[in-house]
């Protein structure tokens, strides 16, 4: 694995990993709050396809704050990747997103159409995934209110985020609402919260804002490339409705509803994911591989 750091138009610093090599480029962007930890059983099935890339965004992981605090739109991060795949000499890619890197993707392929040649998206909304936590509105009816704190408590609340995401507690809530009990392990959802620890809470709401404020629905039916729906049955934060509702919209799109699988189904049930991955990228793409 390469890694290296990319300066966005307005400044900020992205770091990115890439391993492998090869024609075509398998683009992980990554969930609100995370930096790669859903990838971790997949990586090493997409390796003989081509080039991995895995972009830190803005505010998350490696890569640094926003230079503008207010580019943290879905647009904007898909704007991180096209720079970076034109600085990389990137000509075709499929673009595999999870939960809100769903809709970094979608945006992605509506502005990179001739790079973009397939979707692979995995328990992910395509519109405002904050209707939708545990198929009610209270996190939407919240989130200025959380906003308002966040910005206000500056850095002492910073403080206690970061402490309360490494606390017990922590674990049994993210499994209580992402992630399946009994299919998770410790060390992925420990992984997870170090990632949402290392993050700025107002940041974070602010995205999260940002992703409720987002839709594709006006678009999905001109998607003309390959592409693969994987919902989790039991998904909690983007129900598996939304996915079935994308795979209708999205013309000849396949779905593959996980049994049993969260949020995270990626790291819950490794096996059936990678295979139907697998199965999907050698269907439309093992010419390029």
């Amino acid at each position: 694995m390469t890694e290296g750091w990319h300066s966005a138009p307005d400044g900020t610093q992205l770091f990115y990993e890439i391993e492998g090599d090869g024609p075509l480029d398998l683009l992980l962007a990554d969930g609100i709050g995370c930096d790669g930890f859903v990838w971790r059983y997949l990586r090493e099935a997409l390796a003989p396809f081509g080039r991995i890339i895995h972009l830190h965004m803005r505010g998350h992981g490696r890569s640094a704050a926003p230079a503008d605090p207010a580019a943290i739109r879905m647009q904007d991060f898909a704007d991180d990747w096209r720079d970076l795949l034109d600085s990389l000499g990137s000509t075709q890619a499929v673009a595999i997103g999870h939960s809100m890197g769903v809709q970094v993707s979608l945006e992605l392929w509506r502005r990179d159409r001739a790079r973009i040649k397939g979707l692979v998206l995995v328990a992910g909304s395509f519109e405002n995934p904050l209707a939708t936590f545990r198929d009610g509105r209270l996190v939407e009816r919240l989130l200025p209110i959380l906003q308002t704190i966040t910005r206000l408590g500056g850095a002492p609340l910073a403080h206690v985020w970061r402490r309360a995401l490494r606390l017990p507690a922590a674990y049994y809530v993210a499994t209580m609402t992402e992630m399946h009990p009994d299919l998770s392990r410790r060390a992925d959802v420990e992984r997870y919260l170090e990632h949402m620890a290392g993050m700025d809470p107002h940041t974070f709401f602010e995205m999260l804002g940002q992703a409720g404020a987002h839709t594709a629905r006006a678009w999905l039916p001109e998607i003309d490339v390959p592409t693969l729906v994987v919902a989790g049955e039991h998904d909690q934060f983007t129900p598996a409705r939304l996915s079935e509702e994308m795979a209708r919209l999205i013309p000849n799109a396949a779905l593959c509803t996980v049994l049993d699988g969260a949020h995270a189904c990626p790291v819950e049930h490794p096996t059936l994911v990678n295979l139907t991955v697998v199965d999907f990228l050698t269907q439309h793409f093992a010419t390029e591989a």
